[in-house]
């Protein structure tokens, strides 16, 4: 069995690793069994950099890690994408190599998870489609640029806070989605965790005609990574349909 942990900030859709981990058991996947654990840690849900400074803090993921360790998780990923990439690229492999001391197995992060699909699936260029306020989704483009992905544009909803994100409906976040894409890019992003997506993937790819890549889609993906280990899923998009 391989288990991944997740430390995911506060409540908002949570709820979709316990989806991913019944689709990575069922019948689309490879035998062995997975799981999948989430340690909640709380500070604030608003989408500010100070705030978000503080929720990444290596105090609070250690917390989470702690958390973790009665899973005995075979790696640990921080399920936060503006709690990483806030730091910088230097600051948020810091970020993960103390996560890594503190859960004894390997981590990363959301933010790094992106850099990896989009190497994964070799993609260059990229539309945004953030649900940030402007001046966060702005920091998330230098990340991207740091790990050698251009985005060609980016759009910020400019909601503040997580729990907003996470009462959007499938049909907005797909219009969200959808709307935001650029013709002349490889793939659509789509970053924050707060957001339920991995149900609504398939029919994004179908409308662009290209792969998308979602926050709580390749935070899972890059457990997966972590550990070694290989699924092909077909309802969680291009990333898993390769069995990358």
């Amino acid at each position: 069995m391989t288990t991944i942990g997740f430390i995911y900030p506060d409540h908002a859709a949570e709820d979709d690793y316990p989806l991913a981990e019944q689709l990575l058991g069922g019948s689309e996947a490879a035998e062995g069994d997975i799981r999948l654990p989430v340690a909640h840690i709380y500070g604030t849900d608003l989408h500010a950099v100070p705030e978000l400074l503080d929720l990444g803090s290596a105090s609070r993921l250690a917390d989470g890690a702690g958390l973790l360790a009665k899973h005995t998780p075979d790696a640990v990923v921080w399920a936060c994408t503006s709690g990483s990439f806030v730091y910088g690229w230097d600051g948020a492999r810091d970020q993960a190599d103390r996560l890594a001391t503190a859960a004894g197995v390997p981590a990363s992060s959301t933010s790094f998870a992106f850099v990896h699909a989009a190497q994964a699936l070799e993609v260059k260029r990229v539309a945004v489609a953030a649900s940030y306020p402007d001046d966060v989704a702005r920091l998330f483009v230098e990340f991207l640029a740091a790990g050698g992905v251009e985005v060609l544009s980016m759009s910020s909803a400019d909601i503040d806070t997580a729990a907003e994100v996470g009462k959007l409906s499938p049909e907005a976040v797909v219009d969200l989605a959808v709307s935001h894409d650029h013709p002349d890019a490889d793939a659509l992003l789509v970053p924050d965790t707060a957001m339920r997506t991995l149900g609504e993937i398939t029919d994004i790819e179908a409308k662009l005609g290209k792969p998308v890549l979602t926050a709580n889609q390749v935070t899972i993906w890059e457990g997966l990574r972590l550990t070694g280990t290989t699924r092909m899923v077909r309802s969680l998009g291009a990333l898993f349909r390769a069995g990358r």
